[in-house]
């Protein structure tokens, strides 16, 4: 089988940034996928479920209903490894483009208070694995990541 591009980064390279992970055409649209990394892949502990999904519901949630974005976005999830997120927004856009919409977004994380939104059995099918305290945790050490971004954590490493 032919190798998917995001498995030709070298992860031992990447650092926490915003990258654009591909563009994807369809018919006239392109969509862009990011890759919101928030750990070093492979030297640091990775994000535990319980966080990973409270973050999910809480940045999903705020992205989706973003005044200006909320129409673009087509997906945010985490990645498999747990070392990040995608985001798929409708666009031709590059790293720059959405840098302070995913600094807005994990501030939003950083600071909400109160109950994590869809987390009841009618909503969500694993509402019970959620941990808000530690999605702060790392939406606060992200915010701080992107808050001092260097323009090398904005494409991916060579």
């Amino acid at each position: 089988m032919k190798k998917i591009p995001s498995f030709s980064i070298d992860h031992n390279k990447l650092q926490p940034g915003v990258y654009v992970s591909r563009k994807d055409h369809i018919g006239s649209e392109t969509i862009t996928t990011f890759d919101l990394r928030m750990t070093s892949p492979n030297e640091e502990p990775v994000m535990n479920t319980a966080e990973v999904h409270a973050l999910e519901h809480v940045a999903a949630t705020y992205l989706r209903n973003h005044e200006t974005w909320g129409e673009k976005i087509v997906y945010v999830g985490p990645m498999g490894c747990r070392t990040g997120f995608y985001l798929l927004i409708a666009g031709d856009y590059d790293s720059r483009d959405i840098l302070s919409l995913v600094i807005d977004t994990f501030a939003f994380v950083r600071d909400f208070e109160g109950e994590i939104p869809g987390a009841c059995a009618r909503d969500c099918g694993n509402y019970l694995d959620m941990n808000l305290d530690m999605a702060k945790f790392w939406a606060r050490r992200y915010v701080e990541t992107l808050e001092n971004i260097t323009p090398d954590r904005l494409v991916y490493p060579q």
